[in-house]
């Protein structure tokens, strides 16, 4: 394994340092995307970008929970639409980014939809 990757603690963060792209995340990893390409495919068993793309999810949910509105979390997230967003949310998750807003699941909670 490279040793650049050995001394990094926080691939989420890097993640979003790199704005979910995978050549800016080898760059700030000081290594080439092939590079990264098979230390991803031994470490987690994905390519970056899959992985970058899970990662990008994840934060979302986070931040839709935490009552972020769906357009301000598309924009941190780095979408240029919110469309975009919700599209990819829907593919990843099987529902819209409106069914994780915190108004959305006390109701779901007290037996409303």
């Amino acid at each position: 394994m490279n040793h650049k990757f050995q001394q990094i603690q926080n691939w989420s963060e890097l993640a979003r340092q790199a704005n979910w792209s995978a050549a800016a995340l080898a760059k700030l990893c000081g290594v080439s995307a092939n590079t990264l390409r098979r230390h991803f495919l031994q470490q987690m068993h994905k390519n970056p970008s899959a992985w970058l793309a899970e990662q990008r999810q994840h934060q979302a949910i986070e931040l839709l929970r935490d009552g972020t509105s769906i357009k301000e979390t598309a924009t941190c997230l780095g979408y240029k639409q919110q469309t975009n967003f919700t599209r990819k949310f829907k593919e990843f998750w099987g529902a819209c980014p409106s069914q994780q807003s915190p108004v959305r699941q006390i109701k779901s909670q007290n037996g409303r939809k």
